[in-house]
């Protein structure tokens, strides 16, 4: 806690002293109004992108502001820009980081105007917005080691800064081509209005201000009009959540975040659990000859957090296979070790829930999880629910995971019937759940209350706010061809979103039962792939594992993050704790739908990567003429 406090009074001196410094400044009506209108903009610049990892127009405009106009009203408009846009993607821990991040990109822009007397062209103004995304994500890489506990150090800094290199660059050059395509534009546009309430105009006949006032709304529109025409050509198909899962594996047998990206080791593990709820077995799951075990094995040395030892034990048992020599690893063993003797793992909720279901999917009897589960229930707050440590606020996601790590230990009992009403309170009116249990409804947290509730003994179906229950709503984020949108407005990491939404859809709390493979001969789940595979086993027998929830259909259903979103073993993120958008937390990323059949050609491939980049650059050409398009109509 040494480096959180500092971290955070820090953080609060910067927020607070930047909004009393523009309060101070007595803004005159035309400035608050421009910043009420940037801060807008900088809101649409977030959401008309968030089907693209990691770009936004946010970190751009709030620099071109405190470029053309000032320091001050450059803060407010990327301060105001963070904390509105999470209104529709979450709110959570990460939120003031946000804030922080984004007004100091605006008194960074301020100094950039300072330093070059605001001569910079197109090509500088464009490498300045490029690095300010690099210093944005360096400063969320950081939340990341603060926000979630466990070691405070420059060498694990530097770790979980390696593992967000790809998003922050992506946002980096989303932010210099969207610079190149429109930033000089804005920055006249901005200055010509500043212009406005810096003399004294005489009164005389005016041009009618409605092109331009509807202008910048127009692009916008069209840009939301391109993405909307590419979301419903890519939504093809009936196919079921778990068919659309397996079209997305990568060749090398493991699952990326989203299609068409590289695999990780976290990805394949949420995509294996997916698959098990859904009653296939990873190891009959292969492509390019490879499965997801297979994928994980050549992983196990990259397998070093405490999330990433317990969700390899559950995909890892949920497969049937033994978890004691794993690549030569015993990871049972690890992952004891990290526990502390408090109980606890890390002083976290989620980590601390899915360490017992881990051990109990290992075999280990409750009796040696009682101190485990004791901690748990201490964690409790007064309304039933769980944040994600001790004394944090509650939410969906830390409850649902809480309700079934206790579950699992100890059976139910008063907390879990105490957790369970805490999510009947908070369900929101479509039936679903919100990161933080406020904002908008998400996948992943509605997920996340499913499993929870099943886990405490309640029927998901018969848990309805306004006649909608959890299933129905996710039912309606699920996109023609089978996978789930994160939600109504974000269709991010949508491998992650899709293996959590087919765990309740299937009411299937952790942990889960073990699904057999194919029999010899009939398929790729033989023993002899179980060998190579490296599984250091054949199935298990079946024990008796306490706090399962009955074995559903749930018709269409779909999961989410968060962050994100989002919480359990999912490495450093909200789920890290909050998989942060990385311009929120976990990487916002589109979906791009597989057919609807089997597994893709490579030219098919190529076809759908094209694609996307066709509707980018559809998307910043919108963009541009909509600017060029204001500007020229000015006076």
């Amino acid at each position: 806690m040494t480096w959180q406090l500092p971290a955070y009074a820090l953080l609060a001196l910067v927020l607070v002293g930047g909004f009393a410094w523009y309060e101070r400044s007595r803004p005159p009506a035309r400035m608050v109004a421009l910043v009420a209108a940037l801060a807008a903009l900088a809101v649409a610049g977030r959401l008309v992108f968030a089907a693209i990892p990691n770009v936004v127009a946010t970190t751009d405009i709030a620099l071109i502001t405190g470029y053309a106009v000032g320091a001050a009203p450059g803060f407010a408009v990327g301060a105001l820009a963070a904390a509105v846009s999470n209104l529709w993607l979450g709110q959570g821990p990460w939120t003031p980081w946000e804030m922080a991040g984004w007004g100091l990109v605006g008194l960074g822009g301020a100094a950039l105007a300072s330093l070059t007397r605001r001569r910079l062209g197109r090509v500088g103004l464009a490498v300045a917005c490029g690095a300010a995304g690099l210093a944005y994500g360096a400063l969320l890489d950081l939340s990341v080691m603060v926000g979630y506990g466990g070691e405070q150090s420059l060498d694990r800094y530097l770790a979980i800064s390696a593992r967000g290199v790809p998003f922050n660059i992506a946002h980096a050059a989303g932010n210099v081509g969207l610079a190149l395509a429109a930033g000089p534009a804005l920055v006249r546009m901005i200055s010509r209005y500043r212009s406005r309430f810096e003399f004294r105009w005489r009164d005389g006949p005016r041009r009618s201000q409605a092109p331009t006032t509807t202008a910048p709304l127009a692009a916008l529109c069209v840009a939301l009009l391109l993405g909307g025409i590419a979301g419903t050509a890519a939504a093809r198909g009936s196919a079921s959540g778990w068919r659309w899962l397996e079209r997305a594996q990568n060749p090398d047998g493991g699952f990326p975040a989203s299609p068409g990206s590289k695999s990780s080791a976290a990805m394949t593990g949420w995509a294996s659990l997916g698959l098990e709820a859904a009653g296939r077995s990873p190891l009959d799951i292969r492509r390019g000859g490879h499965s997801p075990i297979g994928f994980l094995r050549t992983q196990v040395d990259g397998l070093r957090s405490t999330g990433d030892l317990e969700r390899t034990i559950l995909a890892l048992d949920g497969a049937g296979l033994g978890v004691r020599r794993f690549g030569g690893r015993d990871l049972v063993v690890e992952l004891r070790r990290r526990r502390s003797r408090s109980g606890s793992f890390e002083g976290q909720v989620n980590l601390t829930a899915f360490g017992i279901l881990a051990l109990r999917a290992a075999g280990l009897p409750r009796s040696a999880l009682g101190r485990s589960a004791a901690w748990l229930r201490d964690a409790e707050n007064s309304d039933g629910g769980w944040g994600f440590q001790p004394a944090a606020g509650s939410d969906p996601d830390s409850t649902g995971a809480a309700l079934q790590g206790l579950a699992a230990a100890t059976g139910r009992g008063r907390a879990t019937r105490r957790g369970a009403s805490y999510l009947r309170r908070v369900q929101q009116r479509g039936g679903g759940f919100a990161l933080a249990g406020t904002g908008a409804s998400n996948s992943q947290s509605t997920a996340w209350a499913v499993q929870g509730l099943a886990a405490a003994g309640a029927n998901p179906v018969a848990v309805r706010k306004a006649g909608r229950s959890p299933l129905d709503y996710l039912a309606r984020q699920q996109a023609g061809d089978g996978h789930y949108r994160y939600s109504a407005a974000s269709d991010q990491t949508p491998v992650w979103v899709t293996a959590q939404a087919l765990l309740a859809v299937n009411r299937k709390p952790f942990p889960l039962a073990a699904v057999p493979a194919a029999p010899t001969g009939a398929g790729s789940g033989s023993s002899e792939a179980r060998h190579r595979d490296g599984s250091g086993g054949a199935g298990k027998p079946g024990r008796e594992r306490a706090g399962r929830g009955a074995s559903g259909s749930g018709s269409t259903g779909r999961a989410s993050i968060g962050a994100a979103t989002s919480s359990g073993p999912a490495g450093p993120s909200q789920g890290a704790g909050a998989g942060r958008d990385r311009v929120s937390g976990l990487r916002v990323s589109a979906s791009v739908p597989r057919g609807d059949g089997s597994a893709l050609e490579d030219g098919r491939d190529r076809g759908m990567a094209l694609y996307v980049a066709g509707g980018f650059a559809a998307l910043v050409a919108a963009l541009a003429g909509g600017f060029l398009w204001y500007r020229r109509r000015l006076p």
